[in-house]
């Protein structure tokens, strides 16, 4: 890495810095918890948050993980800690040389779902629900697969917790990332988006929660 590049920064890092900020902090990590059975993150965020140096052993979760790990930001140290603490954990990679392949004779809860190329998320969805009884999930994953998910109509709701804080800048993550949408005919890709329920949380914080309308219509 250059020596002059920015420490890459985190809200899980961070944000606990922020007076008028971390004092609320904690109430969304408890509202990530409430997931369903099955929960979708990615590598990139799980190694992020230091699963690949974990060394306390959990007690064992009735939650799955499916964790999207296509250029192995996950090692064998952090999915070895995974399949202990979790009741199942399914990789899916694109990269026949993930540490997972190593890994999948020592535990019968792992599952490795490889595709070729670029993943399939409908494809993956669709064994998912098949092949290993997956009828609905939570994503916890950044902005790119959340634009992916969205727009191939994979999400039916959406809980967002708003903190009271503004960011900005141009390199930030957001909710949604992905390609811009550049052309009229591209509207259809919208999802607009029924607000169930909002409330107010300590500390200023927010909680929205929406279903999401499938049919985008455009007049």
């Amino acid at each position: 890495m250059n020596s002059t590049q920015r420490p890459e920064t985190t809200v899980d890092k961070d944000w606990k810095k922020v007076v008028g900020v971390k004092e609320g902090l904690e109430q969304y990590y408890q509202i990530e918890q409430t997931t369903d059975l099955y929960s979708l993150n990615t590598g990139k965020v799980l190694a992020k948050i230091g699963i690949n140096n974990k060394t306390d052993i959990k007690t064992k979760s009735p939650v799955s993980y499916i964790v999207i790990d296509r250029t192995m930001h996950l090692n064998e140290k952090g999915i070895q800690y995974l399949c202990n603490w979790l009741k199942k954990l399914i990789i899916v990679t694109s990269n026949k040389m993930h540490p997972a392949y190593k890994l999948k004779d020592m535990f019968n809860n792992l599952i490795v779902i490889y595709y070729k190329a670029d993943i399939d998320f409908i494809d993956l969805f669709t064994i998912l629900k098949h092949e290993h009884g997956v009828d609905s999930l939570t994503i916890q994953s950044g902005g790119t697969l959340n634009s992916i998910f969205i727009r191939s109509g994979l999400v039916d709701h959406l809980k967002i917790v708003v903190a009271p804080i503004i960011v900005g800048g141009k390199d930030t993550p957001t909710l949604i990332d992905g390609m811009s949408l550049l052309k009229e005919d591209e509207l259809a890709s919208l999802k607009a988006l029924k607000l169930k329920k909002s409330k107010v949380l300590n500390d200023s914080y927010i909680m929205l929660e929406y279903d999401v309308i499938q049919e985008t219509q455009i007049v």
